[in-house]
């Protein structure tokens, strides 16, 4: 007797062998020890676990041919066509041993002696799962190995709920690795197209220069550099005439060009204006002038005008010979009389000669003339 019947036998003896529901009880408790030792015995192979599960089931359809009596071969009447029971025919598996034994004599004692020939009639046990906790049924231990020659290599159960339950951290780690692979695409478009950048990195232009009092360059009437208010220099300032409507000799008008000294309530004051070629019209610095301003910061200050009605925009350039120029000045004039300053930092040299300031009232070139009241300098302290 082999560990696994002996193990099953000491489990009936324990209670109501007779009793059908107490032998399932055991043999569902015999499954249910199988299925711990498959578990603490992760290497055996599947095929060695099927072959250990239908040992033991036939094991327990041995142990139950002894609780069932013997009876006849008329008993079991089957199609010999389709191989089926008849109908009323008991589920039984028919062992084709057709000799009398003596264990048909002990299981029909009252029966008379025949010369018939009988046969054992074996229940169908299936394969019993330990689904649930099984009370009453006496524990069975297949822990320890059997003997050998026994199939006693098992492999772990083929559970499907165990299969499904262990693929599912596999399952989880593929979701997380596709969802960090979406977010991780998405983020590389959106910095490859800018999503995430300033307004400042975006802009790839080349970095712009700070505005300079180089050429052309325009100071608006309400800028930092913006003319300031009639009179509001004389306060600050001991300023050098330059230029006054009283003395135009001092003034060239090219041949498109025009000077004319005029009078109204303002005051005395030169309307110029630039010809259709946009020549401008120059006003002398006597050389006197520029000697003072030799090696001094100085500021220049013209009050002017736009003729009325007609706005205008004015551009400014100086040569003072040896001691350089002042660069290009564009301002816009309005129709009130309004002071225009400039500042030079003149080198420390003698000049040699006089320099001079050229004024074209209309940069856009379509006529219109300036008032000029006055040209002063002054020197910063």
């Amino acid at each position: 007797m082999d560990a696994i019947e002996k193990a099953i036998r000491n489990a009936l003896e324990k209670g109501n062998a007779e009793d059908r529901a107490f032998r399932e009880r055991v043999y569902r408790s015999a499954f249910a020890a199988l299925d711990r030792a498959l578990q603490a015995n992760p290497g055996v192979t599947v095929e060695m676990a099927i072959k250990r599960r239908k040992s033991i089931q036939a094991t327990i359809t041995e142990i139950e041919s002894e609780f069932l009596p013997a009876v006849p071969d008329v008993g079991l009447e089957v199609d010999a066509a389709t191989a089926e029971p008849a109908p009323g025919a008991a589920p039984a598996i028919e062992i084709g041993d057709k000799s009398p034994s003596p264990a048909a004599a002990v299981d029909s004692p009252a029966q008379p002696a025949s010369d018939a020939p009988r046969s054992r009639v074996l229940p169908v046990v299936p394969d019993i799962m330990p689904d649930a906790t099984l009370p009453g049924a006496p524990s069975i231990d297949m822990s320890a190995p059997a003997p050998s020659g026994a199939a006693t290599e098992v492999a772990p159960d083929r559970d499907e709920r165990r299969i499904r339950g262990r693929r599912l951290p596999l399952t989880a780690i593929f979701l997380t690795v596709t969802v960090l692979a979406a977010v991780g695409i998405g983020l590389f478009f959106a910095m490859q197209t800018g999503v995430f950048k300033t307004a400042a990195q975006l802009d790839t232009a080349p970095p712009e220069a700070p505005p300079t009092v180089e050429d052309d360059d325009f100071t608006p009437a309400d800028g930092a550099n913006a003319p300031a208010k009639p009179g509001s220099a004389d306060r600050s300032r001991d300023w050098i005439n330059v230029f006054s409507p009283t003395d135009p000799t001092h003034v060239a008008a090219p041949s498109d060009a025009k000077a004319e000294v005029m009078k109204d309530d303002s005051g005395p004051f030169l309307r110029i204006q630039s010809g259709a070629s946009g020549s401008a019209v120059a006003f002398d610095v006597g050389q006197g002038v520029l000697e003072k301003l030799a090696g001094k910061h100085a500021v220049f200050d013209i009050l002017a005008r736009a003729e009325d009605g007609k706005d205008t925009q004015i551009s400014i350039d100086c040569n003072f010979g040896e001691l350089g120029d002042c660069g290009r000045k564009r301002y816009a004039v309005g129709q009130q009389r309004n002071e225009y300053l400039f500042d030079v930092k003149f080198p420390d040299k003698r000049p040699g000669s006089a320099g001079t300031i050229a004024i074209n009232s209309d940069f856009d070139k379509q006529g219109k003339a300036v008032d000029i009241y006055e040209i002063r300098v002054s020197i910063e302290p």
